[in-house]
C-alpha cells in the first residue's frame, strides 16, 4: 500500500475507491449555492491539509491505527478512517495505551499529536447492532486523547481541519445522514473552528438542553415543539467531548436552573452521565428539578425496533416538560 505516487506528491487510500475532489471543483454553479453534505467538506478539509502539509497521509482499511501511531511518532500527520466506528474496537488497545499515553511515557520527547481517527458513527436507520453505535463515550475515559463530534457539514470541515493541526491524537466522529450544508466557496477554503468551546445555538430561559453530533438536530426541532406549550429552551452543542466546556454548560445551567442531556449512546456510563455528574457537583443549589437524560437504551442497537431504541423528539419533548413542571 503505497502513501505516495512517484512524483512524490500525497494521495489519499480510502476505502471502496473513495478519492479526494480535485484543486478545480468548486461548490457555485452558474452564481447559485450548491448544496454540500458531510462527505464533501469532510473531502474538503483533508484536501485543504493536503494542499498545505507535505507530511499530511490519508488512508483507511488496513493496519490503520499502528500505521498512523508509526507515521505520527515520525513527525507526519496521519489521517486514519475507520469505515464504521462499530469496528473501531480491534484498535482500541493501540489507541488506549499507545497513541494516548505516548507523550507522557516518554517524558514529552515524543509525541503522537499528528494522527486523527475518523469514525462515521451513529444510527443510520438499517444498520443494526454492527453499524450503528455511538462508542463516543469509552474514548472520553481516556487522558491523552481529544473526543470530537461536529452536528453539521460546516461544522465538520471546521472542526476536523483544527484537529489535523492539534497537538493531541484526536478521535474525529463523523455522522451519516446529516442535512445538506449550502456554500458557495471554492475547496481551497481554510478555516478552523476551536476545540473544547461549546457554542450556545439557542438562548431560553427555562431548561438547558446540551447534546452533540445527530442527535442536536433532534433537539432542534424539540425546542420550536417546546416553545408552542410556553417553554423556552437554551440549546447547547458541545462539539467537543474531551476536554467538555463545562463552563459554559454550567454558566446557562446556573441561569435556566433546569438541563436535560440527549445521545444516542446507551444511557448507562455514556457521556451524559459525566455532564450530570458535574452540573450537581457545581450547580446542585441552582437546580430546580433533577438533570434529565434522553439516551439510548442498555441494549443492542436494534434493527427492526430501531424507533424504539431512539432518543426521539417525542421523547425528548415529554422530559421538558416533565422537569419543568418538576
Amino acid at each position: 500500500m503505497a502513501l505516495r505516487n512517484i512524483m512524490g506528491k500525497r494521495v489519499g487510500i480510502g476505502f471502496m475507491g473513495r478519492r479526494l475532489l480535485s484543486t478545480s471543483t468548486c461548490d457555485v454553479e452558474s452564481g447559485n449555492f450548491k448544496s454540500l453534505n458531510l462527505y464533501s467538506a469532510i473531502n474538503q478539509a483533508l484536501h485543504v491539509v493536503l494542499e498545505t502539509d507535505h507530511r499530511a497521509f490519508v488512508f483507511g482499511e488496513d493496519g490503520i491505527v499502528g500505521l498512523g501511531i508509526g507515521l505520527a511518532a515520525m513527525g507526519n500527520r496521519a489521517i486514519a478512517e475507520i469505515q464504521f466506528a462499530d469496528y473501531i474496537y480491534p484498535a482500541f488497545d493501540q489507541i488506549v495505551n499507545e497513541a494516548a499515553k505516548f507523550r507522557y511515557r516518554s517524558g514529552n520527547h515524543f509525541n503522537c499529536g499528528g494522527l486523527t481517527i475518523r469514525a462515521p458513527c451513529g444510527a443510520v436507520g438499517h444498520g443494526g447492532h454492527y453499524h450503528s453505535q455511538s462508542p463516543e463515550a469509552f474514548f472520553c475515559h481516556v487522558p491523552g486523547i481529544k473526543v470530537v463530534i461536529p452536528r453539521s457539514p460546516r461544522q465538520a470541515k471546521g472542526l476536523l481541519l483544527s484537529c489535523l493541526r492539534d497537538p493531541n491524537p484526536v478521535v474525529f466522529f463523523e455522522r451519516r445522514g446529516f442535512t445538506v450544508w449550502p456554500w458557495k466557496k471554492c475547496l481551497s477554503i481554510d478555516y478552523m473552528l476551536p476545540l473544547s468551546e461549546a457554542e450556545v445555538i439557542r438562548q431560553g430561559s427555562d431548561i438547558t438542553l446540551v447534546g452533540w453530533g445527530a442527535q442536536f438536530s433532534i433537539m432542534e426541532q424539540t425546542c420550536i415543539e417546546a416553545e408552542k406549550d410556553g417553554i423556552c429552551c437554551e440549546l447547547i452543542d458541545l462539539k467537543t467531548l474531551m476536554p467538555w466546556d463545562k463552563e459554559t454548560v454550567e454558566a446557562s445551567v446556573r441561569r435556566t436552573g433546569r438541563v436535560l442531556v440527549s445521545h444516542e449512546a446507551p444511557v448507562t456510563g455514556g457521556f451524559g452521565a459525566e455532564i450530570s455528574a458535574s452540573i450537581v457537583e457545581s450547580c446542585f443549589l441552582r437546580l430546580e428539578a433533577p438533570v434529565a437524560r434522553v439516551c439510548g437504551l442498555d441494549t443492542p442497537f436494534p434493527l427492526v425496533f430501531e424507533p424504539f431504541y431512539m432518543p426521539t423528539k417525542n421523547k425528548i419533548l415529554d422530559a421538558i416538560k416533565a422537569t419543568v413542571n418538576y
